[in-house]
């Protein structure tokens, strides 16, 4: 959560900040703010001054206060806010500075035993003007400063002493951060630092960058460097290098920034989330591009880095993961266990950090997260390797901390996901969750032609979900008559129970409508007090092996009044003549429909979002990417 970004070069740095930020808006965006020096005559000491502009809201609000009162120098850190500690307002917008204004910090992460620091702070006179965990840092790093440099005056100092210092103040926090400091005392350098929240470093021609998410960088730096957990950064307008806990230089890789990462523009549509909607089929071919396998009849990955005669004594898949990514890893086990005949087990990552279950030595742990930043995935995987156990990550982003910390993994190749509310990832997961059933089931009993089979099926998806989007003007009928609700029940059996999930989580996000998802089944146990006239049940309902209990728990619904919309196959009638609603979507063998009947549910999500006047791409307090507990 939260956006950095931070340089230092020979430019103008508020622009090229600001633009940075706009690129992260999907990270945070409670408040928004920047730091930068500048030097000048009327400057105080050394000639530098420091010039600080914070704002609750939009960064379109921070963008009309800077045009006011621009903030000038060619070094600065700037920050959007995914609120923790403190409300939006503009004291707690970041960054931060001591309290004689020498020193400003952006962070992402939370300190921990702030208040223990905060408390100690206090009684020796410091004045907080925040609500924050993170001006404790500022006021640290500023206290320290002053207590190092009494005596020196406005002499020159080496900037080894600020890194000492922050050193020093890092040592001192329980937590995670991700860094990028500043002070009037060393006003060519920026200090950057990470612990458990991503940072990477952007190389230009004389000039740097830093940056909580490559995407701010595009168009300004050539390459980058992803940071490691406990390394400082120290960059210059023209040079840069890489400390470690002990202060000592390390190597570094740097990476090119992704082509499919400049794709980040609406073009026709109104929203990101609309567009991604829309981009399924072409994210689904490119996860499936070079993976399928017609003579083998099976899946290649080309990442997994395990050999094939120790994926088939795997005895048991543990799949862990948050949110949007929970549910596909659902679906997951319905196809391992179903096609590869492995026992699966699914956990939350921010449950499975913290249990200590029994693991024997023959189970593979699979983290599956859009981001690769999500900071439970991260610590349950991190956990998982601690104890021994074989890791694999399903992963959107290239160079992120889960992607580089499995022991092996496979790419979604969803291409960059800008709204909020998870669409292409999710389908995207499944099919790669799907290619994982068909390669693990290959290596131990599937025959060739049942392979071949599913390597056919799976080609044929991405035509399927195209012809799935035709359905929106249905939906959009749909949602018109529905928008009033303040409730809705989606229930589904089977591989359509973790859709239901996912379906009311849609709504919940982006529409703030109370939704639950449930087994169709389940509902008489408990929800079904839930149904009225008022209240919209959503029904999975293409054909499939347990289609008749599926329409008993329908009958159940309309014999207590409540409004039914089910999705359906192509040309269903029996389901016609009971629903006060049809969705049509196209017939899909049962363990791909997943693929396609999530589509109108994330339709129907936009669109009563859409006509509620809801904020779709940014819905209130939420962010992309979780990188705090």
């Amino acid at each position: 959560m939260c956006g950095i970004v931070g340089y230092i070069g020979h430019k103008e740095a508020e622009q090229i900040l600001v633009t940075g930020l706009h690129r992260l808006e999907y990270r945070g965006y409670d408040s928004s703010g920047v730091a930068t020096l500048s030097v000048g005559e009327d400057a105080p000491a050394r000639g530098v001054r420091m010039h600080l502009r914070k704002k609750a809201g939009r960064i379109a609000n921070l963008a009309r206060a800077l045009r006011d009162d621009p903030a000038p120098g060619c070094v600065g850190i700037s920050h959007t806010r995914w609120a923790t500690h403190g409300p939006a307002n503009d004291h707690n917008a970041h960054p931060h500075v001591s309290a004689d204004g020498t020193v400003a910090v952006v962070h992402n992460g939370v300190v921990e035993n702030y208040a223990a620091i905060k408390k100690q702070l206090v009684s020796e006179g410091v004045e907080f003007a925040s609500d924050t965990d993170t001006e404790v840092i500022a006021q640290l790093i500023g206290r320290e400063l002053d207590a190092r440099l009494d005596g020196n005056g406005d002499a020159d100092v080496p900037v080894s002493v600020f890194v000492d210092v922050l050193s020093k103040c890092l040592r001192m926090f329980k937590g995670t951060y991700g860094l990028g400091v500043i002070s009037s005392r060393f006003p060519g350098v920026i200090l950057g630092a990470r612990l458990g929240s991503p940072l990477v470093v952007g190389i230009g021609e004389n000039e740097h960058f830093l940056a909580s998410d490559p995407a701010a960088l595009i168009g300004k730096a050539d390459k980058v460097v992803y940071m490691q957990d406990n390394q400082l950064a120290v960059l210059t307008a023209d040079d840069w290098h890489m400390l470690d806990h002990d202060r000592e230089r390390v190597s570094t890789t740097q990476h090119a920034i992704e082509a499919e990462a400049t794709e980040s523009d609406r073009g026709v549509y109104e929203h990101y989330m609309l567009k991604e909607i829309h981009e399924q089929p072409e994210a689904i071919e490119n996860a499936l591009r070079g993976r399928l396998d017609e003579a083998d009849a099976t899946a290649h990955f080309g990442g997994l880095n395990i050999d094939p005669r120790r994926l088939r004594e795997v005895e048991r898949i543990i799949l862990t993961a948050c949110g949007t990514s929970y549910h596909a890893a659902l679906v997951g086990e319905y196809l391992l266990e179903e096609f590869a005949r492995i026992p699966v087990e699914v956990e939350y990552a921010s449950e499975f950090r913290y249990r200590n279950p029994p693991i024997d030595r023959n189970t593979i742990v699979i983290a599956i997260t859009q981001s690769g930043e999500t900071a439970d995935t991260l610590a349950a995987l991190r956990e998982s390797k601690r104890k021994g156990h074989t890791t694999l990550a399903l992963c959107n982003v290239v160079g992120s901390s889960i992607a580089r910390e499995a022991d092996g993994g496979v790419y979604l190749h969803a291409g960059p996901e800008i709204g909020v509310a998870s669409t292409k990832a999710f389908t995207n997961q499944v099919a790669v969750l799907t290619m994982l059933a068909l390669y693990f089931g290959r290596l131990r009993h599937l025959s060739s032609l049942q392979g071949m089979k599913m390597v056919e099926e799976l080609r044929s998806v991405p035509d399927l979900i195209r012809r799935t989007l035709r359905c929106e003007g249905q939906v959009k009928r749909i949602a018109e008559k529905y928008a009033h609700a303040t409730n809705f029940l989606y229930l589904g059996r089977q591989y359509h129970y973790p859709v239901a999930l996912e379906g009311a989580l849609k709504l919940k996000e982006i529409s703030y409508i109370h939704a639950e998802g449930y087994p169709a089944a389940e509902m008489k146990h408990g929800p079904i007090a839930l149904v009225d006239a008022q209240t919209p049940s959503v029904f999975m309902m293409p054909r499939g092996p347990i289609f008749d209990k599926v329409m008993s728990n329908l009958q159940e619904v309309k014999a207590r009044h409540g409004p039914v919309i089910a999705i359906v196959d192509e040309g269903e009638e029996e389901v016609s003549e009971v629903a006060d609603d049809v969705i049509e979507i196209p017939a899909v063998p049962e363990y791909l429909q997943p693929l396609v009947s999530v589509v109108p549910l994330q339709l129907l999500a936009y669109h009563i979002a859409l006509l509620r006047g809801c904020d779709v791409d940014k819905p209130r307090n939420l962010a992309k990417s979780v990188t705090v507990e």
